[in-house]
């Protein structure tokens, strides 16, 4: 393990195995409350209102707890109406985000990290905040939309019909219209289109309870006015150290985080940030295909592969600490290993704080190193040994679009990953690891290829990927001209 003067890693890997106090207890409370949602809650029986009652107590010595109490009661009886489910979904909310705010205190403690900041504040002198956003507007369509969840709840996840799950197209259509609706119109049409995938629901093999109840219940309290917030942007200026790159891929879209340490130009604290890139993608474009379709979009990329940082000029961000990627205010810098910059500037970086609606275990990913571990195989599975705790790896996030392997990972002395929480563990997600090859030290990232390769499988996966994109081109331009 990485020694506390060391300036960056996991200092207590023993925390990480503690038990942490009330966490099951109210995890225990949404999987009943979760379990609710299959059947339903339009003639609800013993086992249901159990449930919405275990979730009442659960919040019973919070600001929540009488509007719960009575959503429970009326709930147990079939008669909920939409300001009932809007308090149940509420209340599940409030304790996801308690376990969250536990397990990143925990994380934090075990890293040995400053707090996160409590506000947004400015990253450096000068720096400006966007105006306040106006009054919630289209209230209409935002309750149109709680009805439609409203009456999911009530017919549960078994007696989903297409009738039913059609009832959000409308509300879908006329909100992307709306500049300002469209996040909350992406949430519904992405979840509409999965339940209508699975109708009828009287048939399905398998629910997918936890996630059909976030997204229920997180579309449901963006329903309500004013809950999106203010988005409370700024601006940054000052040197970007990048860490590494974690991809998500979908068969129609792919996605890029860039996670990073910021170094305000006034000589401020340190940063925790995140910039993102997001494009559509055909499904024959796999592997490091995908660089081909992010890299005209963020000039970032090119500095990662070549292992550089970025100068900044009033880069746009958010409370959250995401950057609105702006290639004109942004320069490449010096050479910046992400290693070194783990090392000396990691455990210094503050987090920024988490958004109300954000606050959800599965949202953790907090970027650590672990130095002097040993790997092991538990049960078919990858671990790091550190110190005789055993923390597993994820390996299955690692993109098959980089040179980052499993072997690699299993030969590494390093590694720079995303501390992550699922299923009751704490997982790490490797970013980057150092491993010898031949008596030198070589470091191995995720994001290697993210601004071009010399590497034969990249190369090959990059043609295939340029074939497929040109040909769809010349389709598209065929339909075009018909």
């Amino acid at each position: 393990m990485v020694p506390a003067d060391a300036g960056g890693g996991l200092m207590r890997g023993d925390l990480l195995a503690d038990p942490v106090e009330g966490l099951d207890e109210a995890l225990a409370a949404v999987d009943a409350f979760d379990g609710a949602l299959v059947a339903g809650l339009l003639r609800p029986g013993a086992p249901q209102a159990a449930a919405v009652a275990g979730l009442a107590e659960a919040v019973a010595g919070t600001p929540l707890a009488a509007r719960v109490a009575e959503a429970a009661e009326r709930a147990a009886a079939g008669a909920a109406g939409e300001d009932h489910f809007v308090a149940l979904a509420a209340a599940r909310g409030a304790l996801l985000g308690s376990v969250h705010d536990a397990l990143a205190l925990r994380i934090d403690e075990a890293v040995g990290r400053p707090a996160p900041e409590e506000e947004p504040s400015p990253a450096v002198a000068g720096e400006k905040s966007s105006p306040a956003a106006g009054p919630e507007h289209g209230a209409n369509l935002l309750a149109a939309a709680r009805s439609w969840l409203c009456d999911l709840a009530r017919s549960g996840w078994r007696g989903i019909d297409h009738e039913l799950v059609a009832g959000a197209a409308p509300v879908v259509s006329a909100m992307l219209s709306d500049p300002e609706m469209r996040r909350r119109a992406t949430l519904l049409d992405g979840f509409a289109a999965e339940l209508a995938a699975s109708c009828p629901g009287v048939t399905l093999e398998r629910v997918p309870v936890r996630r059909w109840a976030d997204l229920w219940s997180r579309a449901l309290l963006l329903t309500v006015p004013g809950s999106a917030g203010e988005r409370s942007d700024g601006s940054v200026t000052g040197r970007l150290l990048p860490l590494g790159v974690d991809v998500q891929e979908h068969a129609t879209a792919v996605q890029v985080q860039v996670h990073a340490v910021f170094e305000p130009a006034d000589g401020g604290a340190p940063r925790l940030v995140r910039a993102g890139v997001s494009a559509p993608k055909p499904d024959t474009v796999v592997g490091a295909g995908l660089w081909q379709l992010l890299r005209p979009r963020m000039s970032l990329l090119g500095a990662v592969s070549e292992g550089r940082s970025m100068e900044l000029d009033a880069m746009p961000v958010t409370a959250e600490g995401d950057l609105l990627w702006d290639d004109e205010r942004a320069r490449a810098g010096e050479p910046a290993d992400p290693f070194a910059t783990a090392r000396v500037r990691l455990s210094a970086a503050t987090a920024a704080r988490v958004a109300p609606l954000d606050r959800h275990p599965v949202r953790i990913a907090v970027p650590v190193l672990l130095e002097g571990y040993a790997a092991r195989s538990e049960e078919g599975r990858l671990a790091f040994d550190l110190a005789g705790q055993l923390l597993a790896v994820d390996t299955d996030r690692m993109p098959a679009a980089g040179p980052l392997t499993p072997e690699a990972v299993a030969a590494s002395h390093a590694c720079v990953g995303l501390l992550r929480w699922d299923a009751g563990e704490f997982l790490l997600q490797p970013l980057a690891v150092e491993t010898t090859v031949r008596k030198k030290t070589v470091a191995v990232h995720a994001g290697a290829w993210a601004g071009g390769t010399t590497d034969k499988a990249g190369v090959r996966a990059e043609k295939a990927a340029t074939d497929a994109v040109a040909v769809l081109r010349e389709r598209a331009g065929r339909l075009l001209r018909k």
